[in-house]
């Protein structure tokens, strides 16, 4: 340790001895760095501050109503994009800066110039405040600048909600006219269908195999009903052939066709009450109403049938004369056989009627469920279609709704809380923090050269040194001579070192007065000069 600290005794010992190579430095760097640093325009800055309220009172009120965009991303986004080359081009514009330009290279400057020294910054993570800043020598430009800045951005932040509304409106109008055209199209495609293919469609009873599979079912109920009645036809004449006849017609029953009781009465009084119930609810043109009125005149006709065969019959098939019997038995027997045989003839013709449909289901087999599938198809395009179209038309309905209330009041509201204005007092630069930079600097450069000159010329400061430097032990000292004048030298030396560094403190001194009492100095010498 003791070692390390002779070592930089020495040290300090030989720039001590190079002193003079200090003087030189300082003084051709000191005077000059503070000249430049004195000679440097003054730099004045603008500032602006604003603040942006994003809490609309109509907001909560159109919840759910309109499309709601987070005003907060899109101020962070328009600061971001503030610096952009068309908003520098405009602030170019309205502060005249373009003008100053007299090629594109300079233009080119006057941008970078307007990139580099524009700053936005935001107060707070959460509080709306922005700062927009701007330096330049000209302090009326500077505000300038800062003013145009600050009505970019307000623009633009609200013109972005404009914008975007008529570009939706826009965008939405075009897609309400192709999906209403397609809607046309797929509309004229469904009807163009259903005419050419009208007997041929489904029905209430659903698909082809559905309505084939309903037909069958049908189809053997009515084959059991009809087996029934044929039984009970066969029952009613074998009957019929064992009671014994009469011929006695002075109890004749029959006396009128309404005496006669048929088959039909039960059914056409039951559809006289459906039919009453219908017209009560629907009109005669209704297809339920018309259906019931004809299958009522059906039932009236076959009921007229029945009792005409009834009184036109004379003999049954093995001779006995029936008709005219006044056996209640025989003519109750007889009656029955008449109803199950029109019975039979009825069933017989449903049965064959549905005997029909099945054979005609059957050979369409590999028609029908084509014209079914190309339906579904047809319907399903047209119903997604439609869907489409609906949910734009809600969509534009929207989007007007928003527009309008953008219209009305602005989700974001900017209040500027400091205007920007022309700096009377020169903000950079910071001359002061040169001058000592400088300072430092010169009187570095001087240490440093007498460094370097002391270890390449050595000069041997202590006896220590002198017996590390030769490996020779040193026993004594000798001192010099006042007669040799070294000592006068020497304090010769010191006396010129001293009074430079105090002319140049004292230089230092006056050039930071000049600049830290602008009033007290600066304005005595400019009404001077």
């Amino acid at each position: 340790m003791q070692e390390i600290f002779d070592d930089l005794i020495d040290y300090l010992k030989g720039i001590w001895i190079k002193r003079r190579y200090i003087i030189i430095s300082t003084w051709l760097i000191c005077p000059i760095g503070w000249g430049v640093v004195a000679m440097m325009p003054d730099i004045y800055q603008s500032k602006a501050r604003i603040y942006a309220d994003t809490q609309s009172i109509l907001a909560p009120l159109l919840k759910g109503l309109t499309v709601q965009t987070n005003p907060d991303i899109q101020i962070n986004l328009m600061v971001k994009t503030l610096l952009s080359r068309p908003n520098l081009e405009r602030i170019s514009r309205m502060t005249d800066m373009d003008i100053q330009a007299e090629n594109p290279q300079q233009y080119e400057g006057v941008i970078s110039r307007l990139r580099d020294n524009i700053k936005i910054k935001k107060q707070g993570r959460r509080d709306n405040i922005f700062t927009i800043s701007f330096e330049d020598t000209n302090p009326e430009m500077a505000k300038n600048v800062v003013q145009s800045a600050l009505t970019v951005f307000i623009e633009n932040t609200l013109g972005e909600n404009r914008t975007d509304a008529d570009s939706a409106q826009k965008f939405l109008k075009s897609q309400i006219a192709e999906y209403e055209n397609r809607l046309a199209n797929s509309e004229s495609r469904l009807t163009d269908f259903k005419q050419k293919y009208s007997n041929m469609l489904p029905d209430q009873y659903g698909g082809y195999y559905n309505k084939l599979n309903i037909t069958k079912e049908q189809l053997q109920v009515i084959e059991l009903s009809l087996l029934e009645s044929e039984t009970q036809l066969k029952s009613a004449k074998a009957q019929l052939k064992t009671v014994p006849t009469q011929s006695t017609n002075s109890q004749n029953k029959i006396q009128t066709s309404n005496s006669i009781k048929t088959s039909y009465d039960d059914r056409i009084a039951e559809l006289e009450l459906s039919l009453d119930s219908l017209q009560l609810r629907y009109t005669d043109k209704h297809p339920d109403v018309a259906e019931a009125k004809r299958r009522l005149v059906h039932l009236e006709k076959q009921r007229t049938k029945e009792i005409n065969d009834y009184l036109n019959i004379t003999s049954s098939k093995d001779g006995s004369t029936l008709i005219t019997s006044q056996n209640p038995v025989i003519q109750q027997l007889q009656i029955q056989v008449n109803q199950f045989e029109n019975m039979v003839a009825s069933i017989k013709v449903r049965a064959n009627d549905y005997r029909t449909r099945v054979k005609e289901l059957e050979n369409k087999i590999h028609v029908l469920p084509e014209i079914e599938a190309e339906l579904v198809a047809l319907n399903r395009g047209y119903e997604i279609t439609k869907n489409k179209y609906e949910q734009l038309l809600n969509r534009q309905e929207t989007a007007q709704l928003a527009q309008q209330a953008d219209q009305t009041t602005n989700k974001i509201q900017f209040k500027v809380i400091d205007p920007p204005r022309a700096a009377t007092k020169p903000s950079g630069p910071k001359r002061i923090l040169f001058f000592i930079l400088v300072t430092f600097v010169g009187l570095g450069a001087g240490i440093g050269l007498s460094l370097l000159l002391s270890q390449l010329s050595p000069v041997a400061t202590s006896t220590s040194q002198l017996s590390k430097a030769t490996g020779v032990p040193v026993f004594g000292v000798v001192s010099a001579n006042q007669n040799l004048g070294l000592q006068k030298w020497h304090r010769k030396k010191t006396i010129i070192f001293v009074i430079s560094n105090l002319s140049l403190l004292v230089i230092f001194i006056m050039f930071m007065s000049y600049f830290l009492f602008p009033d007290a100095i600066q304005a005595p010498l400019k009404r001077i000069f």
